[in-house]
């Protein structure tokens, strides 16, 4: 028996208009437990850009100043290069350091536009011999004052703290969003097996003149489906405005200006929400008609 439209079209929106009370709190259970979910793959994505200049170990960072003379310079390079206490280094000029700030903000086109190599500070990237955080921070501290250096940013207890504490925001986000996942799968089973239950001598005659499963079967899973992408598109809202809104304020703080996602990162997120809830709505679906048809 050939599916129409029509059909499809009248009897998914009777069964969302009767199981109203029903559908709204599965997608506001689908769309909170999404949101979490994406919030986490946010937290996760400003956590690598934040910690991405000091992948390889380095501990800190010099950074000369933008009109640091050659001399000065070649004197932090040579301090580098001959103290004991530094395993290895790099230097990264003015270019490398615009290529760096190029990467950072790719997701920001007309701040790069608006930035030449020559305005960035050239730097160094040093790997002491003992990591300790004490011991770090005292190699450091010879450089701070030295002519020609603007700042030396040290990747000590600090960086350690933000990136356990994202880690444990994250386990407990995930853990949240399982659970919701859990129950929105049944809300929505709930749902689909209440509104079947209330046609239940309707499907028996249409079964009676040879309807098929799948006939009688699709527009509940259509019915799944929309509650499962409508919750998924409040969740994406709400992940854009986490991101716009929250993000900005934990920038504001000098050591964490680099904790952020780019556009890129945002909609790969976005994606994911849209085909987990739309997966949430059908799985959910499925198995109520199955269930109530023993197929």
């Amino acid at each position: 028996m050939a599916i129409r439209v029509e059909y499809l079209v009248r009897e998914t929106g009777n069964n969302l208009r009767r199981n109203l009370a029903l559908t709204i709190p599965a997608v506001l259970t689908v769309a909170v437990s999404l949101a979490l979910f994406g919030v986490s793959l946010l937290l996760s994505g400003g956590a690598d850009r934040f910690t991405q200049q000091w992948r390889g170990g380095i501990e800190f960072i010099i950074f000369m100043n933008p009109d640091a003379t050659q001399d000065q310079i070649d004197l932090i390079q040579n301090a580098v290069s001959t103290s004991p206490e530094v395993k290895r280094w790099k230097f990264f000029d003015k270019q490398m350091a615009f290529d760096e700030f190029r990467e950072l903000f790719k997701d920001k086109p007309d701040l790069v536009n608006s930035v030449t190599p020559e305005i960035l500070p050239p730097s160094y990237r040093v790997v002491p011999q003992n990591p300790d955080a004490d011991a770090v921070t005292a190699l450091a501290a010879q450089f701070e004052n030295q002519p020609g250096v603007k700042q030396v940013r040290k990747a000590t207890d600090v960086i350690k703290d933000v990136e356990s504490l994202t880690r444990y925001i994250k386990i407990g986000l995930w853990v949240t969003s399982i659970v919701l996942f859990a129950v929105s799968l049944l809300l929505i089973l709930n749902t689909i097996f209440t509104a079947m239950t209330a046609r239940r001598r309707e499907i028996e005659v249409m079964k009676l003149v040879g309807a098929t499963n799948w006939f009688i079967r699709v527009p509940f899973m259509l019915e799944g489906l929309i509650q499962g992408v409508s919750g998924a598109i409040v969740a994406v809202i709400a992940t854009g405005v986490f991101n716009s809104q929250v993000f900005p304020r934990i920038q504001k703080l000098e050591i964490l200006k680099d904790f952020r996602v780019d556009s890129g990162q945002l909609w790969v997120t976005d994606i994911k929400l849209i085909i987990i809830g739309c997966v949430i709505g059908v799985a959910g679906s499925l198995w109520g008609v199955s269930r109530y048809l023993d197929v």
